[in-house]
């Protein structure tokens, strides 16, 4: 084991284009010696690698805070959004949601799976048969009425003959709330270790570089920097208010009434 893994905690964050205000002072910025950097563009891996041990810190889905045990919630940084996400939406060549019988979901998502069936059986009162499935919009539909995809795969596909809808509107629109997809969270046992990473002051400096940002992924997902400026200044928040705790809160208690979850464990954040 070298010396920087032995020195600094393991952070674990996915790629996609939402988490870079919160991981760019880890590459780039005044903390880039303060971590271990692992990247990965699925957010589901980073829960099973915080699961497994390979990391002390990670972005995980908020789902994954009521199936992993021994795990405490940073306070205040979160990926989420008011209304409108653009990133996590249900693709569709049905005119109606209520006609749609089979959807495929993508792998790369906990919280947003469990999130679009809550949605049908708790607001629309109906039941699809879901089945996972890599993000491959094409190949998603083939097979099933409606695809789930999230991440900069959902930004980029081409929306010809298909209805798009985005979850976190769906779900502002039936409860008014807003939505949190992840948050940082630690294995308990590394508390100590993790408690100097200045999380909240990481996503400032983040959010400092917006331009910088833009800049870099404006080739990788070829939209206008305006679009990708917008998202991350007006669709996403990277702060954990009141509403967005009401809103993580009542997703937590539909998923353990729906069976997606045993039981809600009330969120423990790190102090």
């Amino acid at each position: 084991m070298s010396k920087t893994e032995v020195s600094v905690p393991r952070l674990a964050a996915s790629s996609y284009l939402n988490t870079a205000p919160l991981i760019w002072s880890f590459i780039y910025g005044s903390m880039k010696t303060s971590v271990e950097l692992l990247t990965d563009s699925a957010p589901a891996v980073c829960g099973d690698m915080l699961a497994s041990g390979k990391a002390e810190i990670a972005l995980v889905p908020v789902i994954d805070y009521q199936k992993i045990h021994d795990i405490l919630a940073f306070p205040d940084v979160c990926v989420g959004s008011r209304s409108r996400v653009r990133s996590v939406v249900l693709a569709t060549r049905c005119r109606d949601l209520k006609d749609v019988r089979t959807i495929a979901l993508d792998t790369s998502s906990h919280t947003s799976s469990v999130l679009i069936q809550i949605i049908f059986r708790e607001f629309l009162g109906i039941e699809p048969v879901c089945k996972p499935s890599l993000p491959d919009l094409t190949g998603m539909l083939e097979t099933s009425d409606a695809a789930l995809i999230i991440g900069d795969p959902a930004m980029v596909f081409s929306r010809d003959g298909v209805r798009v809808h985005d979850l976190a509107g769906l779900w502002h629109e039936f409860t008014g709330l807003g939505f949190v997809f992840a948050m940082w969270m630690a294995r308990e046992s590394a508390v100590e270790r993790v408690r100097s990473v200045d999380l909240a002051g990481a996503r400032d400096e983040g959010l400092a570089h917006i331009e910088d940002i833009v800049a870099n992924y404006h080739p990788k997902l070829g939209l206008p920097e305006e679009e990708l400026r917008s998202y991350l200044l007006d669709n996403i928040t990277f702060t954990l208010d009141e509403d967005l705790h009401k809103g993580l809160n009542l997703y937590f208690n539909l998923a353990s009434k729906h069976g997606y979850i045993s039981s809600v464990r009330q969120l423990q954040m790190l102090s």
